[in-house]
């Protein structure tokens, strides 16, 4: 059962489940009383929308007792995986081999279970505990139990190196320790072996087929039944062998796969030869030899050519992994030294020359330059950068020298994080392949049975028993399962590589699959729409001639003092207020604070010579009871009538001195270039824009009316968000997405159907989003759903392809109306074909 992960804080350890059979709040607080009631449960919490169960408990207490628990409750308790571990799997060849390694993982002690991408033979294995050796060894074993290889990949290992060591299907994977250079040669032998089988096997067949086509032209020659023998023989049992040997370990473990079907309906083209020679010595003239060569032949190379395009659906993964350098420049003591990156640590100061790849994140120390980050945000033109400004690792270092001051490496890294989001969105299997799986579970039985009733129907009609067999023998050619198990993985590897080369990062094939049907896009404004670099617009005192006692104060000292409160804050507007301090003070320094506090959605106060100040919104205001002035009042609201954001310095009591109102704060923000062209995209797309933030009713409306957005929410708390897109989710009914950058955006993004989030924003926002957009670009909004879009397409056509082929080729080969030839070549194609229209997603370009 689950291992529970350890709190930090303490030595409680905190578990999560999946609770299944709820359908009312009575059930979800029957289910938590079931828990508490377990001897050392400490608290648990049962959240009815996400179905899920949160359980603290001491170290001692079972995952197995609180599952039975749940049990006898009457609901069924699922543990959910504290770790995911990746195999490269071996021997693979159509959807129904997924499967019976998937079911064959599940059954693992330890294992919660498992997803086998076909496209990249891979499976990624959830765990309830850590993996340890013993685990491993028993996944592995597992495999090879179901007729497979199954071979540990390393944690930084890119999924597309699992597809090189197995495309041929003659075994596992290289074990993970090799590194990349060696895992590409060796995929490289491999594809090259596979080519000179299919080389070979073809110029064996040949003999075989060229008889045929002269016959066809009125030239009467035949190779004798002895050299048709030979020749297919060879094929058959040697360039077949690898579908023997697949074929006998699906029937080993009590399955069947597409290996089973080529061997049988082979083996049977071939076998009735034998009988027809044997029976006829002499009549070279009636042998369907050609036809088991030319099956043979041709299934390895559909197979060859459908490696060759699904290696091409890792590009994207391989172009990432190809830009983490291996070495860095350290500066240590004004000394410069080239040393592995492993011995690089944060806050070491790397040297990158002109031209060089960045090796690590860090921020600017010396120089200036211009950085090309294409191949990581998707931003065609090179960035210029300073002294502190940050830098990614595997961005390339343009005219200038620069020193670099670590902030992350190896893992850690940005690249390495985006690495790990496509490597994760490629794995995961899609909703609508569930479907899929059903259908190809059944399907080889299925075609066996279909092959069996052609088989008896021929013979019962009156033809011959080479007719009947080799009838039956063209269903189980043409019959394909790879076609179906590679529509949804290969359209989504290819759709989610295409989106991270224009930096457009989704988290897994669910949040593709949904934003395919986004109706509403719901925007924050600072720093989504705008550029989120507000500049102190307007600053305006309560009369200074009035008493003080009423609130009057210089401006100087007023700025001083809002500088004071606002400079231990990363808030777009405390640095406005600060950069503005800066420009006005001649040098002087902002005044010492203490005790500073953020308020959420209201603002920030903090103690200044021995008093108590805050800076915050409208709406704490009013709930503080504070009055304005009249005339600062009036200009307040023309100020918010011009779009402007405001707030408020005010001052706590103290001694004779009352709480009041010190003066006014207005911020100006400016739009992004491209903020009325993504609106106006996605209006073109069908979708609306809700702007929903929490700056005032002018601003808001201000900024709606320049990009053409009709719904505004302003003055909306950061709990509110949230509540605000269930709202637009209710009274649209349709699939509604969130898209912001801050922390104050994250349960908005998580409470939306799927949320889309800055990168340039904050990491909280990220991890809530399923789509992230690593420039701060709104037009990227439109891209996402333009390419999730695409890529469902290309999964229905896919899917539909696959699903009309086998509807109609099989009942032409049960009538006799294809040949076994052109049903392995029929066979071969599809499959192909499936692949090749995924890939025409590489092209897209996001414009």
């Amino acid at each position: 059962m689950n291992e529970p992960l350890l709190d930090e804080r303490s030595d409680t350890r905190v578990a999560e489940f999946e609770i299944h059979g709820m359908t009312c709040a009575a059930c979800a607080t029957r289910v938590e009383k079931a828990l508490a009631r377990v001897p050392g449960v400490a608290r648990a919490s049962v959240n009815l929308a996400t179905e899920k169960a949160t359980v603290e408990t001491g170290s001692g207490v079972a995952p197995e007792v609180l599952v039975g628990a749940v049990e006898k409750a009457g609901y069924e308790a699922v543990p959910v995986a504290t770790q995911t571990a990746s195999f490269a799997i071996g021997g693979m060849t159509c959807a129904s081999c997924a499967n019976r390694v998937e079911k064959a993982l599940a059954r693992v002690p330890g294992v919660a279970g498992a997803t086998v991408n076909l496209a990249t033979e891979q499976a990624t294995v959830n765990l309830r505990a850590p993996l340890t050796g013993d685990l491993s060894d028993q996944i592995v074993a597992a495999v090879t139990k179901a007729g497979y290889e199954a071979t540990p990949l390393a944690g930084d290992e890119p999924s597309g190196y699992a597809l090189d060591t197995a495309a041929s299907g003659e075994g596992g994977g290289t074990p993970a320790a090799a590194g990349p250079s060696s895992r590409e040669a060796a995929a490289a032998r491999t594809a090259r072996r596979e080519w000179h089988a299919v080389l070979i096997s073809a110029v064996l067949a040949a003999p075989l087929v060229l008889p045929m086509l002269g016959h066809a032209a009125g030239i009467p020659w035949m190779l004798p039944a002895v050299a048709q023998l030979a020749l297919a023989s060879v094929v058959q049992f040697v360039f077949g062998a690898r579908f023997y040997r697949a074929a006998w370990k699906a029937v080993r473990a009590g399955a069947g796969n597409m290996d089973l079907l080529v061997a049988l309906g082979t083996s049977a083209a071939w076998g009735v030869s034998v009988y027809a020679m044997l029976a006829h010595p002499g009549d070279a003239a009636h042998l369907y030899f050609e036809a088991s060569a030319v099956v043979i032949t041709l299934v390895r190379f559909g197979k060859w050519l459908e490696a060759r395009a699904k290696r091409q659906t890792t590009d994207a993964i391989r172009a990432l992994n190809a830009l983490r350098p291996d070495r860095a420049r350290l500066r240590e003591h004004g000394v410069e030294r080239e040393v592995p990156l492993s011995a690089v640590r944060v806050a070491s100061i790397v040297a990158v020359r002109p031209g060089e790849r960045l090796p690590v994140d860090g921020v600017v120390l010396e120089g200036r330059s211009h950085i090309d980050e294409s191949l990581i945000t998707g931003e065609s033109l090179p960035v210029p950068k300073a002294p502190g400004d940050p830098v990614t690792a595997g961005s390339i270092n343009g005219e200038g020298a620069l020193a670099v001051r670590t902030t992350a490496i190896g893992a850690e890294t940005t690249l390495a994080r985006i690495i790990r989001l496509v490597e994760s969105a490629q794995a995961e299997k899609a909703p609508i392949q569930r479907l899929v799986d059903r259908v190809s579970a059944v399907f080889v039985p299925a075609i066996l049975v279909i092959a069996a009733m052609t088989l008896g129907g021929w013979l019962l009609s009156g033809a011959s028993a080479e007719t009947a067999i080799l009838n039956a023998v063209a269903v189980l050619v043409i019959a394909c399962p790879c076609a179906l198990g590679l529509a949804t993985p290969a359209a989504i590897m290819a759709g989610t590589g295409a989106a991270a080369r224009q930096g457009v990062l989704i988290k897994d094939a669910e949040a593709l699959e949904t934003a395919h049907s986004v109706s509403v896009v719901a925007f924050d404004k600072t720093g989504t729409l705008t550029l989120g670099k507000p500049s102190l617009t307007a600053f305006e005192t309560v009369d200074e001639t009035t008493d003080e006692a009423a609130g009057g104060i210089a401006r100087a000292q007023a700025l001083s003092l809002a500088a004071a409160v606002q400079q231990h804050s990363d808030h777009p507007l405390a640095k406005a207020v600060i950069e503005a301090f800066e420009a006005e003070a001649n040098g002087a320094l902002v005044p010492r604070a203490e005790h500073a506090r953020a308020v959420p959605g209201r603002g920030v106060e903090a103690e200044v010579n021995g008093r108590r100040y805050a800076i915050g919104s409208g709406r704490w205001l009013d709930e503080l009871g504070l009055d304005v002035p009249p005339a600062l009042a009036a200009r307040a609201r023309a100020l918010e009538q011009a779009g402007n954001t405001l707030s408020w310095l005010t001052a706590a009591p103290q001694g004779a001195a009352p709480e009041a109102v010190l003066a006014l704060l207005a911020f100006g923000d400016t739009l992004k270039p491209t903020a009325r062209a993504a609106i106006d995209r996605l209006k073109a797309m069908g979708v609306r824009s809700v702007l929903v933030t929490g700056d005032n009713a002018g601003s808001a409306a201000a900024v709606a009316a320049q990009l053409g957005i009709d719904e505004v929410h302003a003055h909306v708390l950061p709990d509110d968000k949230a509540a605000t897109i269930r709202d637009l989710k209710i009274r649209t009914g349709g699939i509604v997405a969130m898209t912001g950058d801050g922390i104050n955006d994250a349960p908005a993004l998580a409470a939306a159907d799927i949320g889309i989030a800055m990168a340039t924003g904050t990491d909280v926002a990220m991890h809530a989003a399923g789509i992230t957009l690593m420039r701060g670009d709104p037009l990227l909004v439109a891209a996402a759903i333009d390419i999730s879009r695409r890529t469902w397409r290309k999964i229905q056509q896919n899917l539909f392809w696959a699903f009309f082929y086998n509807l109609i080729g099989i009942p032409l080969a049960a009538f006799g109306l294809l040949n076994p030839m052109l049903a392995g070549a029929a066979m071969a194609f599809s499959s192909v074909s499936v692949v090749t229209n995924a890939l025409l997603l590489r092209t897209w370009r996001g414009k």
